[in-house]
């Protein structure tokens, strides 16, 4: 599916990301690296095997029912390690604090560090990519794992942005499951998932705009907003900030929208239905 993207060229990206799903899959990886041009911040399990430095390969001899084969090794003392041993053997300088989000109660911190390795794939050396970690604040830290065919100039802001992106395009489906009715549906082609996709996100961005202008609470004792504040509350106001719901964070917790506000401002302005 992303190299048919790539190639009918109908959809332009930059970036991917995906969860640990796809970054334990070499055939996504393969297919990711095929699309020039993109860059890719993919999840990876911890127990992922990797090397800092590319090991050496040899041709080893070894007899099998009479016959003489050889197979391609790893050189003796170069064992893999996993990320979770490369992440808690790091030294405290190379990790850096970052803020992630500004939440409901403050800035969001994590730590992050990058490092240059090589994937192991069936024992042999494969791709080298960055290694990105994250980690959380406190005495007993939990990690997260990023694999990355970035340029080696990348530099570490960029890392930090790619990890959370994925945060609005879940947040964007959790939603419009719950609230929407992303998630009932019955079709049978293709054509048909696609285009009730297509509609349910495009109502949950209509329903963002619109609580972005209106805000949560109204001026009117029955909650219909008055008609001087339907042009012109063009920001949210200090009752409600659409921010602190993940509208426009990346990395925090967010909170469903109340779309029946949504739909009291809609009924506010003489509209008995949207049609998308």
């Amino acid at each position: 599916m992303v190299q048919a993207i790539a190639h009918e060229g109908l959809l332009p990206f930059k970036y991917i990301v995906a969860d640990c799903l796809y970054g334990n899959s070499p055939d996504f990886l393969d297919a990711v690296e095929a699309c020039r041009g993109g860059t890719a911040c993919v999840a990876i399990p911890l127990d992922t095997r990797c090397w800092l430095h590319r090991p050496s390969i040899e041709e080893r001899t070894y007899m099998y029912k009479g016959e003489a084969h050889s197979k391609r090794v790893v050189s003796r003392d170069q064992s893999p390690r996993t990320v979770a041993a490369l992440a808690t053997e790091l030294p405290i300088t190379r990790w850096y604090r970052r803020t992630v989000a500004e939440g409901t109660k403050g800035p969001i911190p994590y730590e992050f560090a990058r490092q240059r390795g090589t994937l192991c794939k069936d024992g042999l050396p494969e791709r080298t990519v960055w290694l990105v970690l994250k980690r959380t604040l406190g005495a007993a830290p939990s990690y997260t794992a990023y694999s990355s065919n970035a340029p080696v100039s990348t530099p570490l802001s960029r890392f930090v942005w790619l990890s959370g992106l994925r945060w609005a395009m879940e947040q964007c489906v959790e939603e419009s499951k719950t609230e929407l009715g992303m998630d009932p549906y019955e079709v049978r082609k293709y054509p048909g998932w696609h285009h009730h996709m297509l509609t349910t996100m495009l109502a949950h961005c209509f329903l963002w705009q619109l609580k972005r202008g209106l805000g949560e609470k109204s001026a009117c004792v029955d909650c219909v907003p008055a008609p001087g504040d339907l042009g012109s509350r063009v920001t949210a106001p200090r009752l409600y900030d659409c921010r602190s719901s993940g509208a426009d964070r990346v990395g925090a917790t967010a909170s469903s929208p109340r779309l029946s506000l949504a739909s009291q401002a809609v009924r506010g302005r003489g509209l008995n239905k949207v049609t998308l």
